[in-house]
């Protein structure tokens, strides 16, 4: 079962609010993923405390980087269950986790920052990591 839209808004926002365009339902994924040319950024957002306190300040950090993707989208792990099983499902090789940060050049994967390279780490060497891989494909 979702999570209660009422409870996941404000989670929501702190992306959104940044500019990261939501993609809620399975075929926002996929017209996402048929027009994925460039450097783009999946946020798997969350309701934990590691996506709150780590992850989402590590995405607002990373985007004020000079150099960033041409698309950043995110999926609501625990809502929006089919547009998150949807991005998933084109990266069978991953293991699920959430929160995590998928990067792709032209609709390949580049890095995956999984929940075990958030957790205990600051938002600020998340970001690193993300701007390093920015730099190199954007």
């Amino acid at each position: 079962m979702p999570y209660p839209e009422l409870m996941v808004r404000p989670m929501r926002e702190d992306l959104v609010r940044i500019g990261v365009r939501e993609l809620r339902t399975a075929e926002d994924v996929r017209a996402f993923f048929a027009d994925a040319a460039g450097a783009s950024m999946i946020v798997i957002n969350s309701v934990c405390g590691c996506a709150a306190g780590m992850a989402r300040p590590a995405v607002a950090l990373a985007l004020q980087h000079a150099k960033k993707p041409d698309h950043v989208v995110t999926v609501f792990a625990g809502q929006d269950t089919e547009a998150t099983a949807a991005v998933r499902g084109r990266f069978p090789e991953l293991p699920p986790s959430s929160p995590s940060i998928i990067i792709m050049k032209d609709g390949q994967l580049v890095d995956y920052i999984a929940r075990h390279r958030i957790e205990g780490r600051s938002a600020h060497d998340i970001a690193k990591d993300m701007t390093e891989v920015f730099d190199e494909i954007c």
